[in-house]
């Protein structure tokens, strides 16, 4: 599933499929009546039963992995369990927009953490992007912010999660440098989904007793936001810097804000619609330039040439 050549404008197509497919995330969430808990963990083991399929064809990648390589598999799929568990909590709590537009600081996390790990430097042009989307992105939830009662517990949750899936695909960056994107995606998506199993058990949510309307969300929710989503940007992670992909979530405020104005019928003023250029805008430079940015070649020692070099692939 890997392309042999990098092509920027395929990639860049891809990346807007994965903008929109994961904005419908919270309007999903918003629909269901079932616990977050488990709407979480049946998205990602629905995921992972519809790319059963393909298990065969990668049933040697999936098990050649290193203790190591284990270990932070492991790692990344507790901080995406974190992520949609306190991230979608906040849903309940705050508005679409409020809860969204924190998200918009994943970048920001994303970026500091790739320069202290992998000395990733983001150029000139790329940071004045992140400036707009991420002004942008104030002020279409700068309305919905408000200090007090559950949405201010909302906005924590959701900044809480934010911080959980940076580190999340910070240590993605680093494993699929050695690691296919199926594989990845597989053990990430179970781990995760185990973990809030365990979690419901301690809770004492059900596992079953729900209406075909709610496993028709679970449903959608692995199909739309998490394969056309999550999978899609842990697969451009060989492609594009952490960082570079990390800047999705710019987008996701303006696109859920509008289906949540559609669908929701949650209030969308005129002045948040010109924010929402401002952030397309934004996020467009960010990833147009933002293969400008990958960690440069370490120098070869005496006597070794480029084609000496190989990667061990281990965090």
């Amino acid at each position: 599933m890997e392309l042999g050549t990098k092509s920027l404008t395929v990639y860049e197509l891809l990346y807007v499929i994965g903008i929109i497919a994961i904005s419908f995330s919270s309007i999903f969430v918003r629909w269901s009546e079932a616990d977050v808990a488990v709407i979480a963990m049946y998205r990602l083991y629905l995921t992972n039963l519809l790319l059963l399929p393909l298990a065969w064809r990668y049933r040697n990648e999936l098990f050649r992995l290193s203790p190591r390589q284990w270990g932070w598999l492991t790692a990344s799929g507790a901080m995406l369990a974190l992520h949609f568990l306190l991230w979608m909590a906040s849903l309940r709590l705050t508005t679409v927009a409020s809860s969204t537009v924190i998200l918009t600081l994943e970048p920001l996390m994303v970026m500091l953490g790739s320069y202290f790990l992998f000395k990733t430097k983001a150029s000139r042009i790329m940071l004045i992007g992140m400036f707009i989307a991420i002004a942008g992105s104030a002020v279409i939830g700068a309305g919905d912010f408000r200090l007090s009662g559950t949405a201010l517990l909302g906005d924590a949750l959701s900044l809480l999660g934010t911080a959980a899936v940076a580190i999340h695909m910070l240590i993605g960056k680093k494993l699929r440098e050695s690691i296919d994107a199926f594989p990845y995606n597989f053990w990430v998506f179970a781990t995760a989904a185990t973990f809030l199993a365990l979690y419901n058990i301690a809770q004492g949510n059900s596992f079953t007793g729900y209406e075909a309307r709610e496993w028709g969300i679970f449903l959608l929710l692995a199909i739309v936001p998490t394969l056309f989503g999550h999978y899609l940007f842990n697969w451009l992670l060989k492609y594009m810097n952490a960082t570079a992909v990390s800047m999705s979530v710019l987008g996701e405020p303006v696109i859920a804000s509008l289906l949540a104005w559609v669908l929701l019928k949650e209030a969308l003023a005129g002045y948040q619609l010109v924010a929402g250029a401002f952030v397309l805008f934004g996020v467009w430079l960010f990833i147009r330039f933002g293969d400008k940015a990958e960690k440069p070649e370490p120098k070869p020692r005496e006597g070794e040439t480029s084609f000496d070099r190989t990667e061990t692939g281990t965090v």
